[in-house]
């Protein structure tokens, strides 16, 4: 039986943190997901969230065509947290009074607490938060207490604790915000009267058993790509069914120095999972033979996936099938490829919007529901090593979308050469764990003219783009020492044929994506 659990919903106003804020929430041990605020009142509210949170976003609120707060929402006896432009349309929904003030805050600002109340209780008189608006409310709701206060924003936080209503005007979910965890924390727990119950033992326990209810005695094949992700899938399904799971591997050509070794010999040794290896590289350099369009690349990957496993399901199984195919799935894959209604496709994950329509498998995704740490968490809960559950993140794709134009054997050669000097000299400076992922990008449709040997070269650059991040939804550059920097630059430009200019990726997630397509 699947368990129940009390359920979190982020109201989406168009904001940059609302994955954000639900992985705040998760961080607390209480489950939540996103929710568009294009979705009806009565569609949220069939859902039977035990508290919502109103999202930041970048309208005004009294402005024509700007997102709308269902005075439903408020008067549903739901416990409501409004955040930034959530907090604004929270107090004029309910007849308090927003307007332009003419002092704009953003970055960090101080804050002063006057009167702490529920949510702010405990907290120092003055905090550093974060905030980002020119709106501000000036004139609090009818029956609300005014907890706080900035010299933008006079009503900078407020409260009705009988119904169970709040709001912040800065972003406590972000890491700049002092006490922001506490505050989300003093809302879920001591506002709403929320139970901490989303933990790795409770995953792992609700997942095994409904794999089991779901497959009772029949056989699943299970996508291994060697990723963290893929391993831990894996995992839970070996745990839940045991020999009646075989993992297939597919060597699709596009993989890294080395990977395909590593995942045959140390994954197995971990696990002792059946596991078929399909070489495919044919397959899929055909398939990819003169596309430059990233989506389309997407699209192609996915499907010749699916065909090598529909292939491999006949031969284990012969004329019968197999049903199952299990995916890697992360709950941020299905939102940047457009999961629920009302969100924006980023972009097509080859496991979710890269699917073919014809689709012959029942797919089982246990870790659809899990951003990438609680993911790691569950790893480490059903014993996985940590060199597995620590990995840096790869994409399916793999090196053919951090190919920038068509792809090659010699264009795969050249970036699986850098990749494998930036992840060597990464590894022997000990930044691994310090570091989330480290995409090397080959920009094989751009060349720039270079010097090397006394003479012009016309070669390729290559980029450079380390990241830190908590879960893949949100990420900053991460700020490599330059002596690194430089021994791995050195390295490329010396042994990598073709490449003659090195540069590193400074932008963060946004406005940008960790992988460039």
């Amino acid at each position: 039986m699947t368990v129940q659990h009390e359920k979190v919903l982020v109201v989406d106003f168009g904001a940059q943190y609302a994955q954000l804020i639900a992985r705040r929430v998760r961080e607390a041990a209480v489950y939540s997901e996103i929710v568009s605020s294009k979705i009806d009142a009565d569609a949220i509210l069939a859902q039977r969230p035990a508290a919502i949170i109103l999202s930041g976003g970048p309208s005004s609120v009294y402005e024509e065509g700007a997102p709308q707060l269902d005075p439903r929402l408020l008067e549903a006896g739901i416990p409501v947290l409004g955040i930034c432009y959530g907090f604004q349309a929270m107090a004029q929904a309910l007849g308090g009074t927003v307007n332009r003030t003419g002092q704009r805050e953003y970055g960090r600002t101080p804050l002063s607490i006057h009167d702490g109340g529920c949510l702010l209780g405990s907290f120092p008189n003055t905090l550093n938060v974060w905030m980002s608006h020119g709106d501000s409310v000036s004139r609090a709701p009818k029956g609300f207490q005014v907890l706080a206060r900035t010299a933008g924003a006079p009503v900078a936080a407020f409260e009705d604790v009988s119904r169970k209503l709040a709001g912040v005007q800065w972003h406590p979910e972000v890491l700049h915000s002092q006490w922001g965890q506490q505050v989300l924390e003093h809302f879920l727990f001591d506002i709403a009267r929320l139970t901490p119950d989303w933990t790795p033992a409770n995953l792992v326990t609700e997942t095994v058993d409904a794999v089991r209810t779901q497959v009772g005695d029949r056989h699943v094949l299970c996508a291994l790509s060697g990723g963290v992700d893929s391993a831990v899938a894996a995992a839970l399904m070996q745990r839940a069914i045991g020999s009646q799971l075989t993992c297939v591997f597919v060597d699709h050509g596009l993989l890294r120095e080395g990977e395909a070794e590593q995942v045959k010999e140390d994954f197995v040794a971990a696990t002792g999972v059946d596991l078929v290896v399909a070489d495919e590289r044919e397959r899929f350099l055909g398939a990819l033979a003169g596309v430059t369009d990233p989506e389309e690349k997407r699209k192609i990957i996915g499907r010749e996936f699916i065909r090598t496993f529909e292939a491999a399901a006949r031969e284990l199984a012969g004329e019968r099938g197999i049903d199952f195919l299990v995916q890697g799935t992360l709950y941020p894959d299905v939102v940047e490829s457009g999961g629920g209604e009302g969100a924006a496709n980023i972009k097509s994950h080859h496991n979710v919007g890269g699917l073919p329509d014809d689709l012959q498998f029942t797919l089982i995704e246990p870790l659809r529901r899990m951003f990438k740490d609680e993911v790691r968490a569950v790893g480490l809960e059903l014993g996985l090593p940590e060199e597995i559950v620590w990995r840096h993140p790869f994409p399916g794709p793999g090196l053919a979308i951090r190919i920038i134009g068509e792809v090659t054997e010699d264009r795969l050669t050249t970036l699986r050469q850098a990749d494998a000097i930036a992840r060597h000299e990464l590894a022997e400076a000990r930044l691994e764990r310090e570091i989330w992922q480290f995409p090397v990008v080959l920009l094989a449709d751009v060349r720039s003219v270079g010097v090397q040997g006394d003479g012009r070269t016309y070669g390729h650059p290559i980029v450079l783009r380390p990241v830190v991040s908590d879960d893949a939804m949100t990420a900053d550059w991460a700020r490599l020492p330059y002596d690194v920097l430089e021994k791995i630059s050195s390295r490329i430009t010396n042994e990598c044929v073709e490449v003659n200019r090195v540069v590193v990726d400074i932008t963060s997630k946004p406005p940008g994506t960790i992988e460039w397509e």
